[in-house]
């Protein structure tokens, strides 16, 4: 149990980063949020992956997605965020 909390976080961590990344615009979140939003894009990149593949329907409707699907699951999730929050994004 401990081993797929830590497991989480790191995911999270890394896809929430990437996500930062390759969003367009200046996310002034903090680190647990950024692991709150790869958590999150984890679970969205799960649940888009059953809906484009219909595989793995033994672990149900909400499973987390290997990396890439984080990822993109976490940009979607940001994106999703920071559009709906009423924050200005900053123009670099």
């Amino acid at each position: 149990m401990i081993g797929l909390i830590v497991s989480l976080i790191v995911v999270g961590l890394i896809a929430g980063a990437v996500a930062r990344l390759l969003s367009p615009g200046k996310q002034n979140i903090s680190i647990p949020m950024t692991i709150l939003v790869g958590i999150i894009g984890s679970f969205v990149g799960g649940f888009l992956g059953f809906l484009l593949f219909q595989r793995e329907v033994q672990d149900g409707l909400l499973q987390p997605a290997g990396i890439i699907g984080s990822i993109i699951g976490a940009v979607v999730v940001l994106l999703v965020w920071t559009r709906t929050s009423g924050r200005t994004l900053a123009r670099n």
